[in-house]
């Protein structure tokens, strides 16, 4: 059984991605793509948080495409979520009030 080296317990009980993501600033805003496309861009994920997964859960929950930019550390979902995300996130795991 593997141990997590930050809080001591199992990696299945493990609590630091839920700690990391309950302290954290998510921005969530629109963006103009060429030809008029929309996308919804979500930006403000730490480190200790897998984005890739979310950018995952994201995509399947609101049944749309998007990427995920590892340098920028941001997801970014095809069309206009804006008043969808926030719930998605909220299930997700995230502070309600930590989402702007």
């Amino acid at each position: 059984m593997e141990i997590c080296p930050k809080c001591g317990l199992p990696k299945q009980a493990c609590v630091c991605e839920q700690i990391v993501k309950s302290s954290q600033k998510i921005k969530v805003t629109l963006e103009k793509k060429r030809y008029g496309k929309i996308t919804t861009l979500i930006s403000g994920f730490e480190n200790g948080i897998d984005v890739k997964k979310i950018a995952k859960d994201l995509k399947n929950e609101l049944a749309c495409g998007g990427t995920f930019d590892a340098k920028n550390g941001t997801v970014e979902l095809q069309g206009d979520h804006s008043k969808k995300i926030k719930d998605v996130l909220i299930r997700l795991g995230f502070d309600a009030e930590s989402i702007n």
